[in-house]
């Protein structure tokens, strides 16, 4: 399980908060936030998929990535020339948060 920070939450953080899903294969939660970075070529992605690690041995907690209803594109790496090893998950249980 790996849910966003609370900075991202409507109630007490900037509301970029947008939902969680599920990875199908080990049922592994997530939370994902809109993803306000300037990206540019071939790093285009419009969400940040929280994975954990807060900071833990230089880990962000958090990956950029694209979360689709099914599947979810993620940026897991990045290879010798500067460009997004992409992984693609099957993902079940996809929620949208709303702010009541």
């Amino acid at each position: 399980m790996a849910f966003a920070p609370s900075s991202t939450y409507f109630d007490c953080g900037d509301g970029s908060i947008l939902g969680s899903f599920e990875e199908k294969d080990y049922s592994g939660l997530f939370e994902f936030s809109r993803n306000d970075d300037e990206m540019t070529g071939a790093w285009d992605f419009p969400h940040r998929i929280w994975v954990g690690g807060g900071g833990i041995c230089g880990d962000q907690g958090w990956r950029y990535g694209q979360v689709l209803k099914t599947v979810v594109y993620i940026a897991v790496d990045e290879d010798a020339l500067g460009q997004p090893v992409v992984e693609k998950w099957h993902i079940k249980n996809h929620r949208i948060y709303e702010n009541l």
